[in-house]
C-alpha cells in the first residue's frame, strides 16, 4: 500500500554520542528535533557548538535550524517519533549490557502515546527489540504494542573518523513493526540518506543484518592476525605475504592489528550470546574473538623481545606508545587494546609514555589512570599503534634514543627502511 509520512513529525533523539548527535543534526535540517541525552556537560557544550567526539562541526550544528537539547523529559513528551540511540557494551564477561538501552525504554514508556513510534538503533542480537524492548515499554506505558503504539530498527553504520563515508552517504537499513510502518520508518530516513535504504522484511532481519556485519570483519580481522602470530614464528614479514597475495584479484585486503571499539569488537558477543540461548556454540565467532583479543598481549611481548635483542633492560628502558585510540584520526578510545598493551609493558617494567593528538587526555587518565603527555621525548622504543595522520609525518630520527631504538609499527603505515619490525 501507498504510505506517506507526516511531513512535519516531531522527533525524539535519544542519546547524543557517535549515533545520536550526526542523526539529530540530520533530521534538525527537515523537521523539529529534540536531542535528549541527560548528560548535562554534554548538552551545554553542543549548545555551544562543541562536539568532542569530532563527528559534527559547529556550523553543521549551527545550521541545523529544528534542533535543540535537552536533559528534561517533559520537552520529548510531545513526540511521536523517538530514536534510541544510546550505547549496548558488553560487561567484563563479554555479556551483553543493555543496561542504557532497558533504561531508556523505560524512560520512553512513562511518556508514550498512542500512535507513537519507537525507532531503535542500538546494537542488539535479534530478537532485542520486540523480546526485551517491547515488554518494557508496555509495562510502563500501560498501551499495546502494534494497537497503540509501534516500534522500527534501524542499525546504525556510523563509522568515526570517517568524513568520507558519513551518515548520509551510507545506505541505511531499515524495518517497522507492521508493513504499514516499516514503510513510514523507510520513508523517514529516505528523507535524509542520499544514499537511499533497504527496507529489511522484519525487526529481527534488520537486527540480525546489523550483527553479521561487524562479525564478519572480525573473523576476517582474526584470520590475518592469526596468520601474523604464524609469520612471527616463521620470521616472516606479514605485511610482505598480503601485499605478494593481494596481487591475486580476488584476495581481500584486510590487515592484522588491535580490534577494538564500539562495534567489531563487541557486536559479535551479542550475536553469539544469542546463539548459546538457543542452544547453538558459535565456533568460529568466537574463535575469531579469542584470536583478536589476544593480540594486544602478542605486541606488548614481540616489543620486549625486539628491546631484549637490542641489549635494552627493562627496568633502565623507555617506551613510546604512539596512538591510544582505537583507531585513526578519532578521539574514540572505547574498547581500546593500547591500554593493555600499556599496562602489560609497565608491569614487565619498562617507563611508558603515551602520545595521542586525538585523545581526551582527562578521558583517558579518568578510565585508564594513564597521564598522556603533551610532548615528546627521546625514547629507546617507540611504538606506533595507532595510524594517526599525524604519525605519518614525524621525524622519527629526532625521538629515538640512539641507533639501537627499536621502531615496531603495528599498522605498517611508515617506510619500512627506518622500521625495526613491523605487525
Amino acid at each position: 500500500m501507498s504510505f506517506t509520512i507526516n511531513t512535519n513529525p516531531s522527533i525524539a533523539v535519544i542519546g547524543l554520542g557517535y549515533v545520536g548527535l550526526p542523526l539529530a543534526v540530520e533530521f534538525g535540517n527537515k523537521y523539529q528535533v529534540v536531542g535528549y541525552d541527560t548528560n548535562e556537560e554534554r548538552l551545554n557544550a553542543l549548545k555551544r557548538g562543541e562536539d568532542e567526539t569530532n563527528q559534527t562541526t559547529s556550523i553543521e550544528i549551527q545550521n541545523s535550524k529544528g534542533l535543540i537539547f535537552s536533559t528534561a523529559i517533559n520537552d520529548i513528551k510531545d513526540c511521536t517519533i523517538y530514536i534510541v540511540t544510546v550505547p549496548t557494551p558488553v560487561d567484563e564477561n563479554k555479556l551483553p549490557d543493555l543496561s542504557s538501552l532497558l533504561n531508556a525504554s523505560e524512560t520512553l514508556g512513562s511518556i508514550l502515546k498512542k500512535g507513537d513510534i519507537v525507532i531503535y538503533e542500538s546494537t542488539v542480537y535479534p530478537g532485542c527489540t520486540e523480546e526485551d524492548c517491547v515488554p518494557i515499554l508496555e509495562k510502563t506505558s500501560g498501551l499495546k504494542y502494534n494497537k497503540d503504539f509501534f516500534c522500527g530498527y534501524s542499525p546504525e553504520r556510523i563509522n568515526p573518523g570517517d568524513k568520507v563515508n558519513t551518515l548520509t552517504k551510507i545506505k541505511k537499513v531499515t524495518s517497522g513493526s507492521n508493513p504499514e510502518i516499516a514503510e513510514q520508518v523507510d520513508q523517514l530516513y529516505k528523507s535524509i540518506i542520499i544514499a537511499g535504504t533497504h527496507k529489511a522484511s522484519s525487526i529481527k532481519v534488520a537486527e540480525a543484518s546489523k550483527s553479521i556485519e561487524n562479525a564478519q570483519r572480525d573473523i576476517n580481522i582474526s584470520f590475518v592476525n592469526e596468520l601474523a602470530l604464524i609469520f612471527d614464528k616463521m620470521g616472516i614479514d606479514t605485511q610482505e605475504v598480503l601485499d605478494a597475495a593481494a596481487t591475486k584479484w580476488n584476495f581481500l585486503p584486510f590487515k592484522p592489528g588491535l580490534v577494538g571499539g564500539h562495534c567489531i569488537g563487541v557486536d559479535p558477543y551479542y550475536l553469539a550470546f544469542k546463539a548459546k540461548k538457543l542452544g547453538h556454540n558459535p565456533q568460529v565467532i568466537l574463535s575469531g574473538r579469542s584470536v583478536n583479543d589476544q593480540m594486544s598481549s602478542f605486541v606488548a611481548n614481540k616489543l620486549n623481545r625486539l628491546m631484549n635483542e637490542k641489549g635494552y633492560e627493562n627496568k633502565k628502558s623507555t617506551i613510546l606508545i604512539l596512538g591510544v585510540t582505537f583507531k585513526e584520526n578519532c578521539p574514540d578510545i572505547r574498547n581500546s587494546k593500547v591500554f593493555d598493551i600499556y599496562h602489560q609493558l609497565v608491569e614487565m617494567g619498562y617507563q611508558v609514555f603515551a602520545f595521542d593528538p586525538f585523545a581526551n587526555a582527562q578521558e583517558v587518565f579518568d578510565k585508564h589512570h594513564i597521564k598522556l603527555i603533551t610532548s615528546i621525548d627521546k625514547y629507546d622504543g617507540i611504538l606506533l599503534t595507532v595510524a594517526h595522520d599525524f604519525f605519518k609525518s614525524l621525524d622519527y630520527t629526532n625521538i629515538k634514543a640512539g641507533e639501537q631504538t627499536v621502531l615496531f609499527d603495528t599498522k605498517s603505515i611508515l617506510d619500512k627502511k627506518i622500521v625495526t619490525a613491523r605487525l
